[in-house]
């Protein structure tokens, strides 16, 4: 047996011990375990995030099917501006001056989030307070976030985010010593590294992030950067979210690729030579020939005449797309889906027929709502985090005031449909609340309901009576009037 185990060794050592070596690598790999050790079952792996993320800008910037797609949905979700609002005095006094403040500017920074976060389907805002209570907003690139740490039982309790080591350039010790001291008095910056050839890697700065119940100023009343996270497209049980643009990717490269050959089709398409034909003597006779004609090639238009012994002919190529409009439609159309927008969007239109057209943006419309109430919902949660700091300066704001983000409405035709339902609405069932058929809170339910408003129908009717008269006469048969009854007798 020890026989043959040493004739095995003799001829197959080597390929055994490069199959070991292979495995090896293949465990040690870091691009596997170590980003896997920092990411969630549900999230994608680092390195194929930061692909999907460097593709996406990429595509952003050279190709206009994506900056259009990109565009589109913060015109429609931003639109004409967002505008926050409270009913408190003096909190709304503080939330204009943070919105409008020059370092600030948040009217135009707005769209460059909502940019972000369809580009990246994350966005990390970083809120940093001053000695004055002001809170200033910046965001940070979702290429640059490493990871998100959270708690152990819920990915929802987020801790700290870390961005991706940086590379500093050192020569000598002391240097390096100074990096690290500098690091340290940054904050929260992480003051792990390692030396790489002339520089020093230092370690992702961890920037803690918001709760409300532990963020509080320290001793001399400065209170720590703290960093919010908003997502869209996460899947249950991820921490990041998803770009808009990452299904879209390969389609929006095929398509690209498609049309840069249709270019060169058309451009070889027309191209052609002259083939003539004769009888020569010898080959000096025909190189000669060949030269005259290079020498003085034919205008386009002009007469050629020749004896019989001499012919010609056009060559050109015979490059025949019977169906190249079908498949760039078939592209297009999976980019459109992608999207969630119809073909007419971009620049396609797939049907003359107008009723077509607006039946396709409903669901456009839906999605477009969706992502403009998100945007709405997460300026108003920065707006309460920038009260609660505020309000440890300035008694005169009130964090439980409520904080209201309005934006413009995602298309005029819904609010015309919407405008004569709604009086419709009003005629058919002013009738039934004057009969007594139903009563106040039901005539304003059906009423908001077909106006597509939702409001609190309890709170409109409080508002309404304690609301002064207008000092017009109630009209016999008005809305909302109440059953018509018999005038009691006046006493003089």
């Amino acid at each position: 047996m020890s026989f043959l185990n040493g004739i095995i060794e003799r001829l197959f050592s080597r390929a055994i011990a490069k199959r070991v070596d292979l495995a090896v690598r293949a465990l040690d790999d870091k691009r596997d375990w170590s980003y896997r050790a920092t990411t969630h079952p549900r999230d994608r792996y680092a390195y194929d995030r930061d692909e999907v993320l460097a593709d996406a800008l990429e595509a952003w910037r050279v190709n206009p099917l994506a900056r259009r797609i990109v565009g589109m949905t913060t015109e429609y979700v931003v639109g004409g501006g967002i505008k926050v609002e409270s009913k408190h005095k003096g909190t709304n006094k503080f939330l204009n001056a943070w919105w409008n403040h020059p370092l600030n500017r948040l009217a135009g920074r707005i769209c460059e989030w909502c940019d972000e976060l369809t580009r990246t389907g994350d966005l990390f805002l970083l809120i940093s307070t001053d000695a004055a209570g002001m809170s200033y907003v910046r965001a940070i690139p979702s290429a640059e976030v490493q990871d998100i740490e959270t708690a152990e039982n819920d990915l929802s309790q987020e801790l700290y985010v870390i961005e991706k080591p940086t590379f500093s350039p050192s020569t000598n010790p002391s240097t390096t010593a100074s990096l690290r001291s500098a690091s340290a008095q940054g904050g929260p910056a992480s003051t792990q590294g390692a030396q790489v050839g002339s520089g020093f890697l230092e370690g992702g700065r961890r920037w803690r992030a918001y709760d409300a119940n532990t963020d509080n100023p320290d001793e001399a009343g400065v209170f720590e950067p703290v960093c919010l996270h908003y997502a869209v497209n996460r899947p249950v049980g991820a921490k990041f979210g998803e770009s808009d643009l990452a299904p879209m990717l390969r389609w929006l490269t095929r398509y690209a690729a498609w049309l840069e050959d249709r270019a060169r089709l058309n451009r070889y398409r027309n191209t052609f030579i002259f083939w003539v034909r004769a009888k020569f003597t010898s080959q000096a006779e025909k190189l000669e020939r060949q030269a005259q004609l290079n020498m003085n090639p034919p205008n386009p238009g002009s007469i050629l005449v020749s004896d019989e012994s001499e012919t010609w002919d056009v060559l050109s190529p015979k490059l025949e797309s019977h169906e190249a409009a079908e498949d760039g439609l078939a592209l297009k159309k999976m980019i459109a889906i992608g999207a969630g927008f119809p073909l007419h969007f971009l620049a396609e239109p797939e049907s003359a027929t107008r009723t077509t057209a607006e039946a396709s943006g409903g669901p456009t419309f839906r999605h477009l709502q969706q992502r403009q109430e998100f945007v709405l919902w997460m300026v108003e949660d920065i707006a309460r985090t920038v009260v609660r700091r505020r309000q440890f300066y300035d008694r005169r704001v009130n964090p439980e005031a409520p904080i209201t983000a309005t934006g413009a409405d995602i298309s005029a035709r819904d609010n015309s449909a919407l405008a004569r339902s709604a009086a419709i609405v009003v005629d058919a069932f002013g009738n039934l609340r004057d009969r007594g058929l139903i009563d106040d809170a039901e005539f304003l339910r059906v009423v908001y309901r077909f106006s597509g408003e939702p409001v609190d129908i309890e709170e409109l009717l409080m508002r309404g009576a304690a609301a002064p008269p207008t000092g017009r006469e109630p009209e016999e048969t008005g809305t909302g009037q109440g059953p018509i009854t018999e005038e009691e007798p006046v006493e003089v």
